[in-house]
């Protein structure tokens, strides 16, 4: 089932699966098509340090990315960003570097900053960021080993080497935010938008 309006589908501009499944489950038609963008050049490039800014560039940088190659096409891109004290995280590249994260968040509260901003013919029409805070328990070596083993390849495709929808739920004591703000997505918002443009019911 749809909800959704518009005569043309809404495009994300990510290779989320998270994001993804929101939407479907949101019952908006969208497609996939991921913006090539090299997001670590981008944030150096910017000299930003606040995580809420980098997160929001980004994603605009992917909708606008997208929006000039598919004219007359509203475009979502969508970004995160996590912060423990004044260090910022990036996808752990391996197994090596996801147990050092693990390491350094136990224990800790850290942010997730997640942006999402809407382009259409090369102009952003909205943009929102929404922050989260997330207390992850204390882990001993023998818990993360187990973790990293259950979880797999999984840990490298999300910051902080968790997802919480999935088996990164067990590594929390506390979450304080929206869950959607958690997946990468800040939906509500985002469905505000679309529906003042007509395109959802």
């Amino acid at each position: 089932m749809t909800i959704w309006r518009g005569t043309k589908l809404l495009i994300l501009a990510s290779k989320s699966a998270a994001r993804q499944a929101l939407l479907a489950q949101a019952g908006i038609a969208f497609e996939a098509i991921p913006a090539e963008l090299d997001e670590r050049a981008i944030q150096l490039a910017s000299v930003l340090s606040a995580p809420g800014e980098i997160a929001a560039l980004l994603a605009r940088d992917k909708a606008l990315f997208v929006s000039e190659k598919h004219p007359d096409r509203f475009v979502v891109g969508a970004d995160q960003t996590l912060i423990l004290g004044e260090r910022l995280f990036s996808k752990p590249a391996g197994r090596v570097q996801a147990a050092a994260q693990l390491r350094a968040l136990a224990g800790q509260s850290h942010e997730l900053h997640s942006a999402a901003a809407v382009a259409r013919d090369g102009e952003i029409l909205f943009e929102d960021v929404s922050i989260a805070r997330m207390t992850m328990r204390p882990l001993d070596e023998a818990t993360i080993s187990a973790y990293l083993d259950a979880a797999g390849e999984a840990v490298t495709t999300s910051v902080g080497a968790y997802q919480l929808e999935g088996l990164g739920v067990h590594l929390f004591e506390r979450i304080e935010g929206d869950h959607f703000t958690i997946l990468g997505l800040p939906l509500l918002p985002l469905l505000k938008f679309l529906r003042s443009q007509g395109l959802l019911q």
